[in-house]
């Protein structure tokens, strides 16, 4: 059968059928630090909804299971190959097909990177609101999929609230298309909204439109400070909320993360940073304001890092800024450069972020093992972090990873704030949705991809065909 699959496969998109060892074996892995046990059938780098189509419906005929894929930046192993798949890869459908200003929106396909369709909407006074910290280098298609979050969410929101509608490949080969261009539309269920986040489980995202926003105006300013230990910066940030401020960016890094970042950069890159002059245990946040009067929420915000404790440097120079918020973006690379990271990713209440913080610390006491930690503080999204050696997870890293999940949802929080449930978490996913959720989810992927080709393994266990 696999080799009936490929020859129908290479009869109908040709060259666009990949079977080179080395690139069959990049699809193992993203950037999760998970790899899967086996390459895949065959990738397919299509480059056009025809393509995406034709995929499916043979997939569908013969009970192939699929793989979407798009940048490869997911962080808990939601596109990577498994047995027998084929894995189909949208990067060439990389097309920004329409801006138009009137209505705020754009149209897009799925390769196009963040990064490459806010350069192209800046000249027209207009920006894509969601910035994952990856925004150079991951796509739309995939931010949908995984529903990301990133930066600027706490004041902009998250990925879904910037989808107005979608066209998308269902398992059969269909094209649905949902959603709508108007600001507001409420006919029938919100099947926009139920794609955003699925993680290629329930269809093939080909064409996405976007709410666009103009740029805000005004000067950014950005406040950075150094803090005696995490618990003062998340009390810091918890501050910043409570008085009803929400800046665009608030960063946090715990000590052991910035020691790491410290590092990484060097003395030259730190020279006129807080970063300069570094004690143990320091921690560090960093704020950004913009808008009208983003000067005087500056000022206040400046005012509670320094209530809390904290050495605040602020800047209105956009370099400078910039800079300040390059400690922030440092801090993955620096902890790849020390071994294989897996990236965790948990949700409190802002309220509740000193707490989260201390129970981290705790269990990595327990458990033995360093977990360098930031956040998007701004809404209480922590990236736990855990650096080892290997091509395996040791088992008591995710002993750790354990308690903290459950830790996170004690506090009244959440396993995943961004980065999808994957492979990665779906042992906790019943858990913490509760038995008649799990099983009305379950339902619906059923209902979507009744034969279970659909990346199959993510969210759920793999049924059998």
């Amino acid at each position: 059968m696999p080799t009936d699959v490929l020859a129908r496969l290479q009869d109908a998109l040709g060259a666009s059928v990949i079977t080179d060892p080395a690139v069959l074996d990049a699809t193992r892995e993203d950037k999760s630090g998970w790899r899967s046990a086996t390459p895949p059938l065959a990738v397919v780098h299509a480059a056009s909804v025809d393509d995406v189509q034709a995929v499916m419906r043979l997939a569908h005929a013969t009970g192939t299971p699929v793989v979407p894929r798009g940048a490869g930046t997911g962080l808990a192993g939601g596109a990577l190959a498994s047995p027998g798949a084929i894995v189909l890869d949208v990067t060439r459908m990389n097309r920004i097909l329409e801006v138009s200003e009137a209505d705020e929106l754009a149209v897009v396909e799925p390769g196009v990177l963040n990064g490459d369709l806010n350069a192209a909407l800046a000249p027209l006074g207009l920006w894509f609101a969601p910035d994952p910290a990856s925004r150079a280098i991951s796509s739309i298609g995939g931010n949908i999929a995984t529903n990301a979050g990133g930066l600027l969410c706490a004041k902009y929101g998250v990925t879904r609230e910037a989808v107005l509608g979608l066209a998308v490949v269902l398992a059969d080969g269909r094209l649905l298309r949902t959603g709508h261009r108007t600001v507001k539309g409420v006919t029938g269920y919100d099947l926009t909204a139920l794609m955003v986040g699925s993680e290629g489980t329930l269809g093939v995202i080909v064409e996405a439109t976007l709410r666009l926003r103009p740029l805000t105006p005004g000067d950014v300013v950005t406040v950075a400070a150094v803090f005696p230990d995490v618990e003062a910066a998340a009390a810091a940030s918890a501050a910043v909320t409570a008085a009803r401020i929400r800046p665009a960016v608030l960063e946090l890094i715990d000590a052991a993360g910035l020691a790491r970042v410290a590092a990484h950069l060097g003395p030259e890159e730190l020279a006129g940073t807080p970063l300069e002059s570094l004690a143990p245990d320091e921690a560090f946040l960093v704020a950004q304001s913009d808008g009208g009067a983003s000067v005087a929420e500056a000022a206040r915000i400046g005012e509670a890092f320094a209530g809390a404790g904290g050495r605040v440097t602020v800047s209105t120079d956009a370099a400078t800024g910039e800079r300040l918020l390059a400690i922030r973006r440092s801090m993955h690379p620096a902890l790849a450069a020390s071994g294989q990271v897996l990236i965790e990713d948990v949700a409190v209440p802002r309220s509740r972020l000193p707490e989260m913080f201390r129970a981290i610390e705790e269990i990595g006491r327990r458990h033995g093992v360093e977990i360098p930690t930031l956040a998007h503080a701004g809404d209480g999204n922590l990236h736990p972090n855990f650096v080892f050696t290997g091509d395996e997870v040791p088992a008591h890293v995710w002993a750790a990873a354990d308690e903290m999940f459950r830790a996170a949802v004690a506090l009244g929080g959440t396993l995943t704030g961004e980065h999808g449930v994957g492979i990665l978490k779906r042992r906790w996913l019943a858990d913490e949705l509760g038995e008649d959720s799990f099983e009305l989810q379950r339902g619906i992927k059923a209902l979507f991809d009744p034969t279970g080709i659909l990346n199959p393994g993510v969210m759920f266990e793999a049924s059998g065909r």
